[in-house]
C-alpha cells in the first residue's frame, strides 16, 4: 500500500490513509483506515484484487506490533479516537481532528483532490454565478467564477481591477484585502454542499436497486415466511427512506438559506450561512458514509438483478445489512432540530458525532474476499 494517499482515498466517504497522521508506528503509516460493511472502523493492512483486504481490529492492533502497553501507546490512542469518527470525509475530518487535537502532516490532505474540484465544477456553478452577478452585474462576462475575481489581483489594468473589488468590498462590507479569504470560505463551503450532493445523487439509484430486490424477497414464498428477514427487510426500507429524506430536508434549507442570504448578500449574513452549514458536515458525512458503504458492498456483490438468487439476498441483507444499522441512527439523532439552527445559527456547532465505543469491530486478522 502507498505511503501518500491517491486521490479515491482523499475523495472518499469510508477511507483515511494514516500516512496523513502523526502516527509513529512506520508500518501503520501505510496502512489506512476503512469502514466495513457492519460499520465497523478497521485498520487495512493491505488490499489487493482477488486477494482481498487484510484487516486489523483497532482493539487488538497493540498485539500485532507488541506494544508494551497498549491502551497507553500514542498511536492505539488515536486509532481508538479515529474509529469513533462517523465519517472520513475531508469536511468531516476537519471537525472531528481539530476537536481531538489531532494535527495532521500536510493541510492540503483535508481538502479534496484537484480532479474531484473539477468535477464538481458545473455543481458549484449554482452558488458562485449569483454571488458574480449579484455584486457585478450580469453585464460582466469577463468573471464567470470565483478564480477571476482572485485574479483581479493581478490584472495589469490596476484602475479596473481595484474598481471591481472595491464594488464588491463595498457589497459585502468588508475591507478590500479581506476578499480572498471571503472568497477562499465561500468557495469552500459550498464545494462542500456540491461534494455531499454528488455523493448523495451516487447512491440513491443503486438504492432503489436495493429496494427492488427486497420487494423479489417478500415476493417469494419461501421466504416471505421467515418473519425475522421480512421484519428486517421493512427496517431497512423504511430506515433507509427516513434518512435518505432527511438528508434531502437538510439540502433543501441550505438551499433556502442560501437563497435569502442573496436576496441582501454581506460578508455577516454568509458567515452565518456558512456555521448552519458546518454544524451539519459530520451529521451528513457520517450518513452519506454509512449508506455508501452499505450500499456499495451490495453493489458490489450483486451487480445485477440477474447475480445472486432471493436466497443468497437474503441471506446477506440478514448477516451484513442489518448489522451496524443502528448506528446511522444515532448519528442522525445526535444534532439538534434544523430549525432551531435557522432560527440562531450563530450559537456554534453542535457535536454530531455520538456513537458509542466500538464493539468488537472484527477477528483478530481478517481475511475478506475482495
Amino acid at each position: 500500500m502507498n505511503d501518500q494517499p491517491n486521490n479515491y482515498e482523499r475523495d472518499s466517504l469510508h477511507i483515511l490513509p494514516l500516512s496523513v497522521l502523526p502516527i509513529k508506528t512506520a508500518a501503520l503509516k501505510r496502512a489506512r483506515m476503512v469502514k466495513n460493511v457492519r460499520l465497523q472502523s478497521v485498520i487495512e493492512m493491505f488490499t489487493e484484487e482477488g486477494t482481498g483486504s487484510g484487516q486489523l481490529s483497532v482493539r487488538d492492533i497493540g498485539q500485532e506490533f507488541d506494544w508494551p502497553d497498549d491502551s497507553s501507546h500514542p498511536d492505539h490512542i488515536m486509532l481508538r479516537k479515529l474509529a469513533q469518527m462517523p465519517s472520513f470525509d475531508v469536511y468531516s475530518l476537519r471537525i472531528k481532528l481539530r476537536e481531538h487535537g489531532i494535527k495532521v502532516e500536510d493541510e492540503d490532505e483535508l481538502k479534496l483532490s484537484p480532479e474531484k474540484i473539477k468535477d464538481l465544477t458545473e455543481c458549484m456553478s449554482t452558488f458562485t454565478h449569483p454571488l458574480i452577478a449579484e455584486i457585478y452585474g450580469t453585464d460582466n462576462i469577463d468573471i464567470s467564477d470565483l478564480s477571476d475575481i482572485m485574479k483581479l489581483f493581478r490584472d495589469p489594468d490596476i484602475k479596473k481591477a481595484k474598481e471591481k473589488l472595491e464594488q464588491m468590498a463595498d457589497k459585502l462590507g468588508i475591507e478590500l484585502m479581506e476578499i480572498p479569504k471571503f472568497l477562499e470560505d465561500y468557495g469552500d463551503i459550498f464545494l462542500s454542499l456540491s461534494y455531499y450532493q454528488q455523493c448523495l445523487d451516487r447512491i440513491e439509484p443503486v438504492i432503489e436497486e436495493f429496494f427492488a430486490a427486497m420487494d423479489e424477497i417478500r415476493s417469494n414464498y419461501q421466504l416471505s415466511q421467515d418473519k425475522n428477514l421480512m421484519k428486517t427487510c421493512d427496517m431497512l426500507e423504511r430506515t433507509i427512506n427516513d434518512l435518505m429524506a432527511d438528508i434531502s430536508g437538510r439540502f433543501e434549507t441550505f438551499d433556502r438559506s442560501t437563497k435569502e442570504m442573496w436576496n441582501d448578500i454581506s460578508a455577516e449574513r454568509f458567515s452565518r450561512v456558512k456555521e448552519l452549514i458546518k454544524s451539519y458536515h459530520t451529521t451528513i458525512g457520517g450518513v452519506l458514509c454509512a449508506l455508501s458503504v452499505k450500499i456499495d458492498a451490495w453493489h458490489a456483490l450483486f451487480p445485477s438483478k440477474d447475480i445472486g438468487g432471493p436466497v443468497k439476498r437474503g441471506d446477506f441483507i440478514m448477516t451484513e445489512m442489518k448489522q451496524g444499522i443502528d448506528k446511522i441512527k444515532k448519528i442522525e439523532a445526535a444534532v439538534p432540530i434544523m430549525a432551531l439552527l435557522e432560527a440562531a445559527p450563530e450559537e456554534g456547532e453542535p457535536d454530531a458525532d455520538a456513537e458509542e465505543e466500538e464493539g468488537k469491530e472484527a477477528d483478530d486478522f481478517l481475511l475478506v474476499d475482495g
